[in-house]
């Protein structure tokens, strides 16, 4: 069966009550870094059915490892700091297929 996009990319953008026993994905910029990312792929002319789509989550139960992304249909997870990793992520896994491995969190 064919995927309805080639990518499909989610953000954590989960936010927990100040002083909870774990991290949260939205206290690291997962927002603004989740927005950027939807630009750069409609920039980049990626966006749409059988390309690429963006999309926010809920948590992806990954808190302790950083801001978390996945990519379906391979399931592959990654971590991010800034624009620069995100730009990373896109021009490498989303135009070109090749996994960032400096990013990845283990399955």
């Amino acid at each position: 069966m064919d995927s309805f996009f080639k990518y499909h990319v989610f953000f954590c953008l989960n936010q927990r009550e100040p002083g909870a026993s774990r991290p949260c994905c939205a206290n690291c910029n997962a927002q603004e870094m989740q927005e950027y990312a939807k630009k750069r792929v409609k920039q980049l002319g990626l966006a749409g059915p059988g390309q690429v789509r963006i999309n926010k989550s809920g948590c992806l139960d990954r808190c302790e490892e950083g801001p978390t992304i996945v990519v379906y249909p391979e399931g592959v997870w990654y971590t991010y700091v800034d624009q620069s990793d995100i730009d990373e992520i896109v021009d490498s896994h989303l135009v070109n297929g090749k996994i960032v491995e400096r990013l990845l969190i283990d399955r």
